[in-house]
């Protein structure tokens, strides 16, 4: 299939989720999901991947389900009664780990939000942990505060700090310290979907995005290899 845009159809379908969130309204309407949300969304992951294989040749870009597509249920043991998400979350991950701890290019979206980011949301204890380790030095310290700075400068977002305090051992007053506050490494943009969105030219808006915050990927990439 050709990646020509996110049909507004597959937006309207994920409003009608919000008032059928079940199961049974899902599989009832499969000729739909699988139309205007599998197919272009595989696509558009197949047409992004050979982009992204110019900026990070080994990219991980599977057009599968829990590939690089998520899936539509949530874990069903916490989610009763909305079992079914109303946005559609799609991965580019580089290196070997799992895709959720590894550096990556990101979109998810709903009806309203379009939401673009590249690096981790969130790090588990293990990489948290390694994280901060690796702050510890000054350089790579330095070297992420001026990649947000300039992300910063072109109008792009960061998450707020997850903590409010230092972790032991950790000196407050050390430079670009506010950094062992955060759980996560990554910067974001979102907008509205619009007449872009629907077309193949979101593919160069969203390129543009990664592109820009290649030097953030880069980073994050080389945390995930670091040893302690």
């Amino acid at each position: 299939m050709t990646f020509k845009g996110f049909p507004k159809q597959g937006l309207k379908f994920l409003d009608e989720i919000i008032e059928n969130n079940s199961k049974e309204w899902l599989d009832a309407n499969r000729d739909r999901y699988e139309k205007y949300i599998v197919e272009p969304n595989k696509a558009y992951i197949e047409e992004m991947g050979e982009h992204l294989q110019i900026l990070v040749p080994s990219i991980n870009a599977i057009p599968k389900t829990n590939k690089s597509l998520f899936r539509i249920y949530r874990d069903a043991r916490y989610h009763l009664s909305d079992p079914i998400k109303t946005r559609i979350g799609v991965i580019f991950w580089q290196g070997q780990t799992h895709r959720m701890q590894s550096s990556s290019f990101y979109m998810h979206y709903d009806s309203k939000e379009v939401f673009v980011a590249t690096g981790i949301r969130n790090f588990k204890p293990p990489l948290l942990a390694t994280y901060r380790e690796y702050i510890q030095n000054r350089e790579k310290r330095a070297e992420l505060h001026h990649i947000y700075e300039e992300l910063k400068a072109k109008g792009y977002k960061l998450p707020e700090p997850a903590y409010k305090r230092y972790p032991r051992d950790f000196d407050k007053d050390e430079p670009y310290a506010y950094l062992a506050l955060y759980r996560s490494a990554y910067a974001f943009t979102t907008f509205v979907p619009d007449k872009v969105f629907h077309s193949e030219k979101i593919i160069d808006k969203n390129f543009k995005i990664y592109e820009d915050m290649m030097p953030l990927q880069e980073w994050v990439y080389e945390l995930t290899l670091y040893e302690n």
